[in-house]
């Protein structure tokens, strides 16, 4: 077994994946694993697939960066409620997934790394009682995975916007990536043995890819700043929210200029 490092980004074939992934080959002293449909992220066999290959050869991953996601455009024709169900399942329970199986094969001092969005900001949820919820101390996974799943069923009734949660899947898949984040680092920051992870999400900008239909201003290399910051430099945080330009947010506070 090679005691090499290793740093796993998912969803990373292209993209600002692509992008945290030629930044960590230039800068990351250790093996970088580029994945994309070889590790599917909606597949458990498949996960557990790449956990038994990863300890089987290293024994553990000192990196995650979770950055596989779906975005539907604005003229898609599926119906709302089809959307919020397929983006929920592979923003938060597929992030859930990759986590709960990796996770324990985290080294000593790993740093995980959750591509959020700016629309991942507490404020985009318009019901004042919802972000309560969020913002809710006592969160926990079970809980949060319970919100996920009644936005969901929301949408299908057609009820997410008088429920309050607004019109953007996208926006809740990403709130919910936030928050999982805040209860990541809890759950580290408690465990016995104590492994001093880091968790952290990141907003790394409006980036020219084929997520934004190539409308953002920002390139590939740029979108890879923030989350490469939060994998490789020396900056201590733990549970934070952080702005592509390395700025850490207060995400309960007001949406940040």
């Amino acid at each position: 077994m090679s005691s090499e490092k290793i740093a796993v980004v998912t969803g990373s074939n292209k993209g600002i994946g692509f992008g945290i992934v030629k930044g960590l080959c230039e800068r990351f002293n250790g093996k970088v694993y580029l994945t994309a449909r070889d590790l599917d992220i909606n597949d458990q066999e498949s996960i557990n697939k790449f956990k038994d290959h990863i300890v089987k050869e290293y024994g553990g991953i000192d990196i995650l960066v979770n950055n596989a996601a779906i975005a539907f455009k604005h003229n898609s024709p599926e119906p709302f409620g089809k959307q919020a169900e397929e983006t929920i399942a592979v923003n938060y329970f597929s992030l859930l997934k990759i986590c709960n199986t990796l996770f324990p094969i985290l080294r000593e001092n790993a740093r995980v790394v959750n591509l959020s969005s700016s629309e991942g900001h507490l404020s985009k949820i318009p019901s004042q009682d919802l972000r309560k919820k969020f913002s809710d101390a006592s969160l926990n996974v079970e809980n949060l995975s319970k919100l996920m799943e009644k936005f969901v069923n929301d949408a299908k009734a057609g009820k997410n916007v008088a429920e309050g949660w607004g019109k953007s899947s996208y926006a809740v898949s990403k709130v919910g990536c936030s928050s999982l984040t805040f209860i990541q680092q809890k759950e580290f920051d408690n465990e016995k043995p104590y492994r001093n992870i880091s968790a952290n999400c990141v907003h790394p900008g409006y980036v020219d890819t084929d997520m934004t239909s190539h409308k953002g201003p920002l390139t590939i290399d740029e979108g890879a700043v923030g989350p490469l910051y939060l994998s490789l430099d020396d900056h201590g945080l733990k549970g934070k929210y952080v702005w592509y330009d390395k700025r850490v947010v207060d995400w309960y506070g007001d949406f940040p200029n």
